[in-house]
């Protein structure tokens, strides 16, 4: 890997990280804090968009199929609204399982250890992981007024083909069991990064690689 490129993503994601911290809000219906409006600028320009940006595939593609599925799109003030109320459902579902629920502006993160996913260098979901993932699904398929991206991330050992193939299928994977579980395939696009999204970088311990193993879904309201 290009250690280079890996600590510029290092230093961005924890300069992203101390912007964020500076711009929260606190939402007063949840007691969550999240990111202002603001602050989201702010993050993006630190960290080069990470987690955050174009949407999988491109939105009028997707807008498209999803329109063509029977869902309609949010408008004003009912988008903040929809995803407080989602949010605070995946926040009850995923306490305790070690899944991290990650507010930016409108957008929802779910970052997912593969630890908990995924048995090391494998793509089939664990069975005792099914059952959290099925809430996540129940609610996702509930509150379908939105894009889903998933993406699939690794550590840095091994051959960056090995992991860029194994990122994907892991992607893949969650969201065929997403759509096995009731969520329209048409929401969801995937993507593997392989290792070129580090969290923790130099990895120097086996906890510092099985952070950076893991699978994220972003969740984007669809807007009228």
């Amino acid at each position: 890997m290009n250690m280079t490129k890996g600590k510029k993503l290092t230093v961005g994601v924890m300069a992203a990280s101390l912007l964020a911290t500076t711009a929260c809000t606190t939402n007063p219906e949840t007691g969550n804090r999240r990111i202002s409006q603001t602050g989201l600028g702010a993050v993006l320009g630190a960290a080069g968009g990470y987690l955050v940006g174009d949407l999988l595939g491109g939105r009028n593609s997707r807008t498209e199929q999803i329109i063509g599925a029977g869902i309609g799109g949010l408008a004003g003030a009912a988008v903040g609204r929809y995803m407080d109320q989602q949010e605070a459902e995946l926040r009850r579902e995923t306490a305790g399982t070690g899944v991290d629920v990650i507010r930016q502006g409108d957008d929802l993160i779910l970052r997912m250890p593969s630890g908990i996913t995924f048995a090391y260098n494998r793509y089939d979901i664990q069975p005792q992981f099914q059952s959290t993932l099925n809430e996540v699904a129940s609610t996702l398929a509930q509150y379908n007024q939105s894009y889903i991206d998933i993406y699939g991330h690794t550590d840095s050992s091994g051959s960056d083909a090995y992991n860029q193939t194994l990122s994907e299928r892991r992607a893949e994977s969650v969201a065929s069991y997403l759509a096995s579980r009731g969520v329209v395939r048409a929401r969801m696009a995937t993507r593997g990064f392989g290792e070129s999204q580090l969290l923790v970088n130099p990895e120097v311990s086996e906890a510092d690689r099985a952070a950076n193993r893991r699978v994220e879904i972003k969740v984007v309201p669809l807007r009228q």
